[in-house]
């Protein structure tokens, strides 16, 4: 069987395991996630960068930061993880479900202002499968608006908009760093912070409501607990494994572009003459090369198609049903067929498997098992 994913083992990566176990800190904030943090600031150019439990955490610490609360609206894709929208749902906030573009997969920028209402205050973006939003609509809606802006870049790390890195734009950007991401330590995330006056009270969230960093750095004698917050700071060990896979993103980056690369070629004649959409990445953009998918002429065909390489040893997956079909969705009021595209795509995508260790063999084996598939 060849596996839709698997994790990546980085040269480092037990040695700094057994350092972070010899440095007799394996909580968080050792100096693992110190450095952690120090890499994804110098790298992006960002203000503040704070390794997390996870990306569901990031994103929780957003909607704390952003004082998200009861009667707040936010705009969000309905196709994304539940991650996204359960960040500011349990703050009290209400999602308005955005449909998304058939090309690029994201938002669909142009149906922004006509969700926009007294009671909205912030839009939750998904740069999907790494490939930028259209940023400079957006943040142009969203300042004429007075409205935050949340990147979900859980799949675009490296990826870049116009020259400039996803995760940069917003007020906030999230990470994943789960083990189905390009980078990873099993279980990871980091919040992104682009605006000097939230990384204060950033820290003081992350540390479960106190002022413990303000105390270590001496700048109080002691630490109290002084606002909101969770345990959202993942182990030093975490932060070992993570740390040797960011040190070796540049080959990762290289390897999975490879592979993305050769998907697209050799599968671009049979996509044409089988009326198969394969990725599409707008000039102006720099994808993180996180998945490779393709959309099929029907439900009926994609299902067919995952049996199909199934029965050849292949695992392919489809990816998000839409948020506003699902039993929370139609809590808030939603129905199907209200956004037709995300439910169109959602029933076509089925995604390929994409990970470091694939070799050449396995990508002629997964190519041609596709191109033998025949459509009825």
């Amino acid at each position: 069987m060849i596996n839709f994913n698997q994790p990546y083992i980085a040269r480092n990566q037990e040695k700094y395991i057994k350092e972070a176990l010899e440095n007799y800190h394996i909580s968080g904030d050792g100096p693992f996630t110190k450095k952690c943090n120090l890499f994804l600031e110098e790298h992006f150019n960002v203000k503040k960068a704070l390794i997390t439990t996870s990306c569901t955490h990031a994103l929780e610490m957003s909607a704390i930061l952003l004082n998200l609360k009861e009667g707040d609206e936010v705009i969000v894709p309905s196709f994304t993880f539940v991650s996204t929208p359960n960040s500011f749902i349990l703050r009290g906030a209400k999602p308005v479900f955005i449909d998304i573009r058939p090309d690029t997969l994201n938002m669909d920028e142009d149906k922004l202002e006509e969700l926009i209402t007294d009671n909205t205050k912030a839009i939750y973006l998904v740069h999907y499968a790494g490939v930028g939003c259209e940023m400079d609509q957006i943040l142009e809606i969203a300042q004429k608006y007075g409205l935050d802006v949340v990147e979900d870049n859980a799949h675009g790390l490296f990826g870049k908009y116009k020259g400039k890195y996803l995760g940069t734009f917003g007020k906030f950007a999230t990470q994943s760093f789960h083990e189905t991401k390009n980078i990873s330590c099993g279980e990871g995330g980091a919040l992104l912070i682009n605006d000097n006056s939230y990384i204060e009270r950033s820290e003081i969230i992350r540390e479960k409501g106190t002022n413990r960093s303000r105390f270590f750095r001496g700048q109080v004698d002691k630490y109290s607990w002084v606002d909101v917050g969770s345990s959202f700071l993942p182990s030093d060990i975490l932060a070992a494994i993570l740390l040797s896979h960011l040190e070796e993103s540049r080959i990762i980056q290289r390897k999975r572009k490879e592979i993305w690369d050769t998907y697209d070629s050799v599968l671009k004649e049979w996509a044409q003459n089988n009326k198969v959409v394969q990725p599409f990445i707008p000039d102006y953009c720099i994808q993180s090369y996180h998945m490779y998918y393709l959309l099929l002429p029907s439900l009926d065909t994609r299902q067919a198609f995952i049996q199909h390489l199934k029965d050849k040893g292949i695992q392919s997956v489809f990816h998000y049903v839409p948020l506003h079909t699902s039993e929370m969705g139609k809590k808030y009021g939603y129905v199907e067929r209200s956004l037709p595209v995300t439910e169109d795509i959602s029933n076509r995508l089925v995604r390929l498997p994409m990970y470091f260790d694939l070799t050449k063999k396995d990508l002629e084996e997964i190519n041609q098992a596709v191109i033998d598939f025949r459509f009825y």
